[in-house]
């Protein structure tokens, strides 16, 4: 069995045992501060992070990880999602405050928020946008009722719209993956997963713009069906669950082209930076105060587990993380910088809380984004 790094888990379980753990893990944060996710430049990759509370929710960092340069669109995409944490203090003139920016941006800057938006794609933008204006009227609504449930059910309408018009600003892949990995398979995009497993279902986004190598990996190997009716070997309460051991001997995908093992180099993309690190941790690079696009720092994010001495060693074996975010600061954090990220769940999460070693993923399939996975040659 492959292995995140397990000493770092024992330690981290002994320091939750005594109660400790939220004060480490905001040490441990190298003073990370809410400045620290400013919106700065937004033409650097993955720097288009709002300033303020810690980013947790899978989607959001989903958002923010297109290869855009729009900063209208993150601006509403920003106030958006800023309702859930005034929502949480019931701060309901801040609430308003920010459907106010968001719908001022929709209604107004339309022109600034089609800049960089293909032409071909357009006029299903110029339809968004219409619809954006719709939703955050029935979300100002649902506001003025004081209604929680309806006001995050409106809240998710609105910032899928916002989603979708980002993807509409995409042109192409942004970057050209290192030649030593043309014979490994590449997602040149986003593949949405579902997977059925004994306990219910989940659904992962994994993010080839973030992780070429390492979601194209996973991607065929969902295609192939390596995943059907293997368990989960590993279920760490709070911490992590693992999956994607073979059964019999082997530790990983054999390539049935080669013969051999098919291992997959650690893959991560810094924020501000326009290509991954390949084959080292960045605390080995010296890069410790650089988070990654993807973070653990949201429940069910998914990254591949390897060889702790061996940072290109991972092939199959992948893990969900399931810390509380709360207690675990945003793009810095023990795993960060690690362990490839390459995805989030958006839906099932409740599922994750009930998984445990032995339970089985009865299937797995690619619903959407095959187009995106190209083959080596």
């Amino acid at each position: 069995m492959l292995h995140f790094n397990r000493s770092l888990f024992n330690f981290w379980q002994r320091l939750a045992q005594v109660g400790v753990l939220a004060v480490l893990l905001m040490t441990l944060s190298l003073g990370l501060s809410a400045a620290g996710w400013g919106l700065g430049n937004t033409s650097s990759r993955g720097s288009g992070l709002p300033a303020g509370n810690a980013i947790t929710d899978g989607k959001a960092l989903l958002r923010y990880a297109l290869p855009i340069d729009n900063s209208a669109v993150r601006e509403v995409q920003a106030s958006l999602e800023d309702v859930t944490t005034q929502l949480r203090g019931k701060r309901w003139s801040n609430i308003n405050a920010d459907i106010t920016k968001a719908s001022v941006i929709v209604r107004d800057r339309t022109d600034d928020l089609l800049k960089g938006v293909p032409d071909a794609n357009k006029p299903e933008a110029e339809a968004v946008i219409a619809q954006l204006n719709n939703q955050i009227n029935s979300l100002r609504e649902a506001v003025e009722g004081k209604d929680k449930e309806q006001i995050r059910t409106e809240q998710t309408k609105v910032l899928n719209e916002v989603g979708h018009l980002e993807e509409l600003m995409l042109q192409g892949f942004p970057f050209e993956v290192p030649s030593e990995y043309s014979n490994l398979p590449q997602l040149k995009g986003r593949a949405t997963v579902e997977m059925t497993t004994s306990k219910g279902d989940l659904k992962l986004v994994v993010d080839g713009y973030s992780a070429p190598v390492t979601a194209g990996n996973f991607v065929d190997l969902v295609q192939r069906g390596f995943y059907n009716g293997l368990e989960f070997t590993r279920a760490e309460e709070s911490y992590v669950l693992q999956a994607g051991d073979p059964p019999g001997t082997d530790e990983g995908f054999i390539d049935p082209n080669t013969g051999k093992y098919r291992g997959i180099p650690l893959e991560v993309l810094v924020r501000g930076d326009k290509v991954p690190t390949y084959g080292i941790t960045l605390e080995d690079a010296g890069r410790y105060r650089d988070q990654p696009v993807l973070p653990f720092s949201a429940y069910g994010a998914v990254a591949m587990a390897r060889p702790e001495t061996d940072p290109d060693g991972a092939s199959s074996q992948f893990f969900f993380f399931l810390f509380e975010p709360e207690l675990t600061p945003a793009g810095r954090n023990l795993l960060d910088g690690r362990y490839s990220v390459f995805g989030y769940v958006v839906e099932g999460k409740e599922v994750l809380e009930k998984l445990k070693a032995g339970d089985k993923i009865e299937s797995a399939k690619v619903i959407q984004g095959t187009e995106n996975l190209v083959q080596p040659v």
